[in-house]
């Protein structure tokens, strides 16, 4: 499982550079596999899940697309930063992963209860997940942004996506705060946000 740190995010990426990995997935992977790698991208970017919590994904539990939302009850998300239960969250998806979505979900090729299946087994695993999303910013050649500058690919991980949200939504998006952020990625005091974040806000 992914271990998240409580210090500064040290990997993140502009939107641009999401969207340059999706078309790479897209164009490098077996026909049949990649509107899902594309709508896998599209979900962690746009949600901020950490990647236990998007392999737990089933489609009748947890996707709501009439209503645009991921349903997340406490049993699949991390209790983090505290021992505290967390509560159950809908997470709001924007109209455009909506789309994509609905797009891989009407096409998938094998049908399964969850959302991610591999093509060994029902569900995939946390590992072909980080798989994914590092071959598409290897096959984006994306340089993500880090504490030293510009970094290589083969640092970008699902939880790399995560830290992205934040950085969309403090520098790209309008009117957001950290509260916002604490919000959506869910974290449990204001503190962690800002601790985590706080260097990737523009002054």
């Amino acid at each position: 499982m992914e271990t998240q740190t409580q210090e500064k995010a040290t990997v993140w990426l502009k939107p641009e550079q999401v969207d340059q990995m999706r078309s790479a997935t897209v164009e490098a992977s077996a026909s049949y596999l990649a509107a899902r790698n594309d709508a896998l991208i599209a979900a962690l970017y746009d949600s901020g899940l950490r990647v236990a919590e998007c392999v737990a994904l089933n489609v009748a539990d947890h996707v709501d697309l009439d209503d645009g939302v991921l349903a997340l009850p406490a049993g699949i998300q991390k209790d983090y930063p505290t021992d505290r239960t967390p509560s159950y969250t809908e997470i709001e998806l924007a109209d455009e992963t909506v789309r994509t979505l609905r797009t891989y979900l009407a096409g998938r090729w094998k049908d399964t209860d969850a959302l991610w299946p591999s093509r060994q087994s029902d569900r995939m695993s946390t590992e072909s997940v980080r798989n994914v999303v590092t071959a598409a910013a290897v096959g984006a050649d994306v340089e993500p942004m880090t504490l030293q500058g510009r970094g290589d690919p083969e640092q970008v991980t699902p939880h790399t996506l995560r830290h992205s949200v934040a950085y969309r939504m403090l520098n790209v998006e309008e009117g957001h705060t950290f509260y916002d952020v604490r919000n959506r990625l869910r974290h449990a005091t204001i503190q962690t946000t800002e601790r985590v974040y706080d260097h990737i806000d523009r002054v």
